[in-house]
């Protein structure tokens, strides 16, 4: 079945045609910047930039980077505060025309990890991570998912989310070289290995791009494998979010 996946970041947002069956981008990846501030109907609009320049018809699956709760947005975190509260998913079916499914970020891409990539068959405790503007977790046990744990809000020790210290915006605010960057984000892999125990790591969003250049600073006893997808892991888990809730409404 072909869905389009749509993913929201404190960045860009991005959207491809997804085949939800092997996860292959069926068509070429179109990405326009999140406006700054990202006030909702600013990114329901380019939402709805998306789904035209698609010229897409049907259902939409969509991953969002804060706390989502039955399509409604629990938290800001990147994003602004007027989100708070916020159907997303009737605020972007009103805007574009068509369903949306929407879900955290992190989750989403874990599900297409956990389906369809490096997560497939692994048992136990299974993390996905994605690192970009701020750091996404998913959390899988055998398989199921539990939603909405938001690990890069943990308060780091200077009183602010840890992602504002060990994110990919932290490495380039920060001027850091990878290597650099890769110290911090190693201090916040054993702060989740000291509270969860996990047994196996995904690691995804941009930086899982380069994870061989900073791989040999990572220290966690816990193997650590990269999305199959990369940082197109959300797009492809949004569409195949959108199949299942579409069939199952």
């Amino acid at each position: 079945m072909e869905l389009l996946g749509i993913d929201i970041g404190g960045s860009g947002i991005k959207g491809a045609i997804v085949d939800t069956e092997t996860g292959e981008l069926l068509t070429e990846r179109h990405r326009i910047p999140t406006p700054q501030p990202a006030f909702p109907i600013a990114v329901a609009n380019v939402v709805q930039q998306i789904v035209e320049h698609f010229d897409w018809q049907g259902p939409v699956g969509c991953c969002f980077p804060t706390v989502v709760k039955r399509g409604k947005c629990l938290s800001k975190s990147n994003m602004h505060q007027d989100w708070v509260g916020v159907q997303i998913d009737e605020l972007f079916s009103e805007t574009c025309g068509v369903p949306f499914y929407v879900a955290n970020d992190a989750d989403l891409a874990g599900v297409a990890e956990m389906t369809l990539g490096a997560g497939k068959g692994q048992q136990g405790k299974v993390m996905m991570i994605t690192v970009g503007t701020g750091l996404g977790t998913g959390l899988f046990y055998n398989g199921v998912l539990i939603p909405n744990l938001e690990l890069g809000h943990v308060r780091h020790t200077d009183g602010n989310p840890i992602e504002h210290f060990a994110a990919d915006s932290a490495r380039k605010r920060d001027g850091l070289k990878t290597k650099q960057w890769a110290v911090r984000f190693d201090e916040f892999l054993h702060h989740v290995v000291r509270v969860f125990s996990p047994d196996y790591f995904i690691l995804g969003g941009g930086q899982s791009k380069k994870y061989d250049k900073f791989k040999d600073i990572l220290t966690v006893d816990v193997p650590i494998g990269v999305a199959r997808f990369l940082n197109n892991a959300g797009i492809v888990g949004a569409a195949m979010y959108a199949k299942e809730r579409s069939e199952n409404s």
